[in-house]
């Protein structure tokens, strides 16, 4: 396995990805010795019933074929076994973000991706977590947002059924204030062009 066949995987549709996955895990592991930890590791939280390997599967089959999100969604819990706190029956994950984003620098670092390319993928594992501020998008950064939102979406679909509506209701204010912020600068571009 390399990276050129984990990415062949990855630009597969959702069931098809997810299957080849699984039935090439062993040498994704092998690969990525990171996401061994996840498999098995159980998250031990309401808002989750899945293991986090396979809770990242269900947010990967669900997900659309963008090579930037389909890797930060490989890897955007890969911190989870290394920043978990049990409260008696319950687990939390605080500081998995950030956790996240330093192993998947180290990884993308050795599969040989770009700066460009690990700087948004990082960005994308860290902030997978964090409500969008509507007020820090801007001309420069709205299309990471735009992935940002998505990776939400995909992230929450894969959560507990009986959280997901709800998390997908507050999504759904942010990606409506997104595309006003949006058609803002698109208004704006357009007039000061002749």
């Amino acid at each position: 396995m390399n990276r050129e066949n984990l990415e062949d995987i990855l630009n597969l549709n959702g069931k098809e990805m997810v299957k080849s996955l699984q039935e090439n895990r062993k040498q994704i592991f092998q690969m990525i010795p990171e996401l061994e930890d996840e498999y098995g590791f159980e998250q031990k939280n309401p808002w989750h019933i899945y293991d986090v390997w396979n809770h990242t599967l269900v947010a990967l089959k669900n997900s659309k074929p963008d090579l930037e999100i389909r890797l930060a969604l490989l890897l955007h819990d890969i911190g989870k076994p290394y920043s978990y706190q049990d409260d008696g029956n319950v687990r939390h994950f605080k500081k998995h973000p950030e956790k996240g984003a330093q192993i998947a620098k180290n990884i993308l670092e050795r599969l040989g991706y770009n700066e460009d390319e690990v700087k948004n993928i990082c960005f994308l594992i860290e902030n997978h977590a964090k409500t969008i501020d509507v007020q820090d998008i801007n001309m420069n950064n709205i299309d990471i947002m735009k992935k940002l939102l998505l990776i939400q979406y995909y992230d929450a679909s894969a959560y507990n059924p009986k959280y997901t509506n709800q998390v997908f209701e507050r999504l759904d204010i942010i990606k409506e204030k997104m595309k006003l912020k949006e058609r803002e600068f698109q208004s704006k571009h357009r007039d000061i062009e002749y």
